[in-house]
């Protein structure tokens, strides 16, 4: 069986870049960096940490994510502080990313709740508080360990009450949702999805549409436009996207990314190019 997880980081990757490790103290506030969200691990408290009109209390070591863009403001010892290791975390397609989008603004999650999570963070905390050769790399990639644990527990501990996570925890929702991820191009009919599901037709269509928020042909038609996107931006020719992503003709793209997105490819495009610079 296809791994549901491997396969949406191999199409739409997480990378993680640490900008911060040691002591925080007093009153410290985060913007963000363009599209980035941020992964905080606190090592040691206790802190506050608010957003919006949300103030949380942290008194256990704990990681606190925030997969897109929020301006968030921590409150700690002013001398004592807090220990924390933090990282950028760069989502392939920005809010594009159907990971970064199928996740809640913030989650807050006690270190010794992440499941399996024991050793990576060990060894993550260890490198981070230390100057050793090659420590920001190994940082970064021990960031991006985390961070695939934390979307592992949040499919598998059915934590997720809808959207893409809880599709994927599903047992058997998942194994549709794994064969148009695997292959967008396949002329997937309602009757073929729920084959692969093992269900009826009739209990296919309203079991997705409950976990998921939409139907079936929706969601297809969005995860193609996605991986349509994602090849814009490569400069990809729009003739080989269509094939690519189940399209005949850059025709039939063409309505399809209007229908999902409101403008043409080229159009997209073209905006994307002027919003990079």
């Amino acid at each position: 069986m296809v791994d549901r997880l491997a396969i949406l980081l191999e199409r739409f990757a997480v990378t993680a870049s640490v900008f911060h490790a040691g002591a925080l103290c007093g009153i410290n506030s985060l913007e963000g960096e363009g599209e980035a969200g941020q992964l905080h691990l606190v090592r040691r408290g206790p802190l506050q940490v608010s957003h919006g009109t949300q103030t949380v209390q942290v008194d256990v070591p704990s990681l606190l994510l925030y997969p897109r863009p929020l301006p968030h403001r921590f409150h700690t010892d002013p001398q004592h502080g807090a220990d924390m290791a933090c990282a950028n975390l760069h989502f392939e397609g920005g809010r594009l990313n159907p990971i970064s989008a199928a996740l809640p603004d913030f989650i807050c999650l006690p270190l010794a709740e992440l499941y399996g999570g024991h050793a990576a963070l060990e060894l993550l905390f260890e490198e981070a508080f230390e100057q050793r050769c090659g420590r920001t790399v190994m940082v970064n990639r021990l960031f991006e360990v985390v961070m695939i644990q934390v979307l592992r527990q949040l499919m598998e501990g059915g934590e997720m009450r809808g959207g893409l996570f809880a599709g994927l925890g599903h047992p058997r929702l998942r194994l549709a949702l794994v064969a148009m991820h695997e292959a967008p191009a396949q002329a997937w009919t309602l009757e073929d999805l729920a084959d692969v599901a093992g269900m009826s037709r009739s209990v296919f269509a309203a079991s997705f549409r409950e976990a998921m928020g939409t139907t079936p042909g929706q969601y297809l038609q969005g995860w193609r436009v996605g991986l349509a996107q994602q090849a814009l931006r490569q400069g990809r020719p729009l003739k080989r996207i269509a094939d690519e992503v189940g399209y005949g003709s850059e025709a039939a793209l063409s309505r399809a990314f209007k229908a999902h997105t409101g403008q043409s490819p080229r159009q997209w495009r073209g905006q994307a190019r002027a919003a990079a610079g």
